[in-house]
């Protein structure tokens, strides 16, 4: 029995026909399914008869809120459990152009990031396009709020599961289904080349965000083994290939950690890599991971790290707004504390 929210609106389509009825129908499903309707009894204008033929063939996979923590900032944390009960995070954010959703694509990673608490353990299994769209449905539920944006920064690396993360986005901008533009999706990655080179051959809206870190091979190597795989020459073309098929400006996140990235050669070292490209510099307070001995710098140092590649490299240079901080709102903290038992009840809120 399949996930239904995993049909396109043509996939849908050819199953109701399959089914012996209209064609007309699987647009009011489509519709009903992106209103993140739980249970098939809710399509009010569907007959009987067409309902019970759906629930032998199909399932709704809800995404069920095991715990709820809410900042003072306003950014609500999700866990999330699947139908087999895997856990993946969710993030709400409120911002002044809209709320933005960051969401998971796997459970666990591989990427083995050293200062990313998701990447612990591993990745268990890959997270299905219906299960993407089913964390939106139970945040938007959750909330009462609707979402403007997303963001694919979540547990996992989105193009190591590049079919259904490609899957979703088409899925998101379906005009029946979430209508998003693309434009209001990011996808973030810590540099898998090939894939991102098949990303702009899709030559699709999005934006696209690459966690860098560190543009000095040896240095990145230690914290992102990727690097191992692709070094940052290879990614630095595989970002040019991108930019020239798109259009589109990418975004280097760059996450500040007190005495391991932070000096003023780090700065020249990226600001070479980049100066003359259409890009982004996001500079990010690293989060502080017990799994680590990782710290953000300080303020004083990453606005001076700002500064140099602004002046110096002509680099277009932001601070991320810190959200949620007070409530564990980096990637994989909350569903190590699932697993490890801390004693959270759920629907917790700070």
């Amino acid at each position: 029995m399949a996930d239904i929210r995993q049909l396109s609106a043509a996939e849908l389509r050819e199953a109701l026909l399959s089914m012996g009825e209209k064609a007309y129908r699987a647009d009011q499903i489509y519709i009903w399914l992106a209103k993140g309707i739980t249970q098939f009894e809710d399509m009010r204008n569907l007959p009987g008869k067409l309902i019970e033929k759906l629930k032998r063939q199909y399932r709704i996979d809800n995404v069920k809120i095991v715990s709820a923590m809410t900042s003072q900032d306003g950014t609500v944390k999700l866990l999330n459990a699947f139908y087999d009960g895997e856990i993946v995070e969710s993030v709400f954010m409120r911002y002044k152009h809209g709320n933005s959703a960051c969401l998971s694509t796997q459970v666990g990673c591989n990427m083995k990031c050293a200062f990313c608490a998701s990447t612990v353990d591993g990745c268990v299994r890959n997270v299905t396009a219906g299960e993407m769209l089913g964390q939106i449905y139970a945040m938007q539920n959750h909330t009462g709020e609707h979402i403007n944006n997303i963001v694919l920064m979540g547990s996992g690396e989105p193009l190591d599961n590049y079919d259904e993360t490609l899957k979703f986005i088409r899925l998101a901008c379906d005009e029946k289904g979430l209508n998003l533009s693309g434009r209001a999706i990011t996808l973030s990655t810590c540099g898998l080349v090939p894939q991102i080179m098949k990303l702009a051959d899709e030559q699709l809206q999005i934006t696209l965000a690459i966690s860098l870190h560190n543009a000095v091979d040896t240095e990145r190597c230690e914290i992102m083994p990727v690097t191992k795989a692709y070094n940052i020459d290879a990614l630095m073309g595989a970002v040019a290939y991108y930019i020239e098929k798109t259009h589109r400006r990418v975004t280097f996140e760059y996450a500040m950690i007190d005495g391991v990235n932070d000096t003023m050669a780090h700065a020249d070292a990226l600001g070479r890599r980049l100066r003359g490209m259409l890009v982004h510099v996001n500079l990010i307070p690293v989060n502080a991971v017990k799994e680590n001995q990782f710290f953000p710098s300080q303020n004083s140092k990453i606005n001076v790290f700002m500064k140099r590649l602004m002046d110096k490299y002509n680099i277009n240079t932001t601070i991320r707004r810190e959200l949620g901080s007070d409530i564990n709102a980096a990637c994989g903290q909350l569903r190590r504390q699932h697993l490890e038992g801390d004693g959270k009840k759920p629907n917790d809120t700070v």
